[in-house]
């Protein structure tokens, strides 16, 4: 058997090479495949474009999102900040007040003591005074009991004497 050349024309492979390249022209006269392929070429790259896009807009969002978390972890800083120096300052206060309220409640008692004092002092001189009244009177009594044994009572006398005794009590 011969060796028959690829371009001879009873060769079946030289008819489908033949019919291929006519199957490709006939694509290309028509626009299809240059048009087919290249719409799916842009199809596919408007879809890589759309989610790029979209990535994009997700990281613009989540980008915006953090510095949303800073400010407000910042401004959460800050009002901790105050709420702490607040509450330093209502304790630091409340300290004072809570000494000057001993202060005053020690004031307060100290006058209060130097009264009972007064007023036991005032009681014992008014009681040694009442004491020295009635011996007084009970010596008067005494003394003039014994001058005027001798004597007839008087009752004015007598009478004079009791009043005495009730006077300076």
């Amino acid at each position: 058997m011969e060796h028959e050349s690829l371009f001879s024309l009873s060769n079946p492979e030289f008819w489908v090479l033949v019919a291929l390249v006519l199957f490709f022209g006939l694509l290309v006269v028509l626009k299809v495949l240059p048009g087919a392929l290249f719409g799916a070429l842009d199809a596919h790259a408007g879809k890589i474009k759309a989610e790029l896009d979209e990535a994009q807009q997700l990281r613009e969002e989540a980008q915006a999102l953090l510095a949303d978390v800073k400010a407000q972890r910042e401004d959460a800083e800050r009002q901790a900040a105050g709420m702490l120096e607040a509450a330093k300052a209502d304790a630091k206060r409340l300290a004072e007040e809570a000494k000057e309220k001993l202060e005053e409640q020690i004031k307060r008692r100290a006058e209060m003591a130097e009264r009972k004092i007064a007023q036991a002092e005032a009681q014992a001189t008014a009681d040694v005074k009442a004491a020295a009244v009635d011996l007084a009177a009970q010596a008067a009594e005494a003394v003039l009991t014994a001058r005027l044994s001798g004597l007839k009572s008087d009752p004015l006398v007598d009478t004079a004497i009791g009043q005495m005794g009730a006077k300076l009590q």
